[in-house]
């Protein structure tokens, strides 16, 4: 019978004691795809810009729909119609019109990031306006404004100058404008006043809740919860509407009175905001303000 080896001697000694080996392990792939990707033809060019996200590249991208001039500001009258003399057609249009009307500062890239106009329109007395406010009206050189709004413009040619006046003969007849009103507010309106819902059956069933929204959400395959931005009763109305590409049918410079075809969203005596449309064609106009002045007003701002 041959002798046992000890079985110290089958041991290996420890880790440390051992010789260190570099084995590259080159892992290869076991599966071969079936449908390899195909080359795409898009997005393959070396002619295409780098995407950048940075505030330069957001406002060039902007360019092609930021206006060239700036906007002016208006006080809707009420509407009335204009008879064609040719067709005889009946045209409802809107009055509108501008009360002194003026820039009051500036906004530039370097300084701001963007190129705007600050307009302000109207009066206001100097005691019921803030310290900060008449400070900045002071150091512009304008009387206080009931109404101030900035209108972005593409670039520093559509600065006007602080201090000038923008009349009714900003717009001319026949170009199309954006018109920008708050809405007529309705108050706490329900969801069939406010979404148009079909409510609840009229008879069976229903027992005085035919005007209700019903069920608002899931018990369990939603998530038990109500989704966000659910149509519900709530607050109606009183908020921002654009109308685009409202045409202009009448101006008096004299009077500062713009006609615009068709209505505009908001009450008689709100404050309306006029730019040119973004969806038409610049109009071949002046950026200055036809025969601009700096108007120096008889109240001033005291800071």
């Amino acid at each position: 019978m041959p002798p046992k080896l000890p079985t110290s001697c089958l041991q290996l000694p420890p880790s440390f004691l051992l010789p260190r080996l570099q084995i590259n392990h080159v892992p290869k792939r076991g599966i071969r795809a079936i449908d390899p990707p195909r080359p795409n033809r898009f997005n393959r060019s070396q002619d295409l810009p780098l995407l950048t996200s940075t505030t330069a590249a957001a406002l060039e991208r902007k360019a092609l729909t930021t206006p060239l001039r700036t906007g002016a500001l208006a006080t809707k009258k009420g509407m009335t119609a204009i008879y064609d003399p040719v067709t005889g057609r009946r045209w409802p249009c809107t009055v509108l019109q501008m009360d002194r009307v003026q820039v009051v500062s500036h906004k530039t890239r370097k300084r701001n990031g963007y190129f705007a106009v600050q307009v302000g329109s109207g009066w206001k007395h100097p005691s019921n306006v803030t310290r900060p406010q008449l400070g900045h009206f002071a150091g512009h050189g304008v009387s206080p404004k009931r109404h101030l709004v900035e209108f972005k413009v593409r670039d520093e040619r559509g600065l006007l100058g602080v201090g000038e006046m923008i009349g009714a003969n900003w717009f001319q007849e026949g170009q199309f404008v954006d018109a920008r009103a708050n809405c007529r507010g309705m108050g706490f309106a329900g969801v069939m006043k406010r979404w148009g819902f079909g409510g609840q059956p009229a008879s069976h069933g229903v027992s005085l809740t035919h005007r209700s929204m019903g069920s608002a959400g899931q018990s369990q395959g939603g998530g038990s919860r109500v989704y966000p931005g659910k149509k519900m009763a709530g607050r109606m109305g009183g908020q921002q509407v654009t109308t685009q590409n409202v045409k202009v049918l009448k101006v008096d410079a004299e009077k500062g009175i713009v006609v615009l075809n068709g209505s505009i969203s908001g009450p008689d005596g709100c404050l309306v905001k006029l730019q040119d449309a973004i969806k038409k064609p610049w109009p071949d106009m002046p950026l200055n303000p036809p025969a601009a002045q700096t108007v120096v007003e008889p109240l001033r701002a005291a800071a």
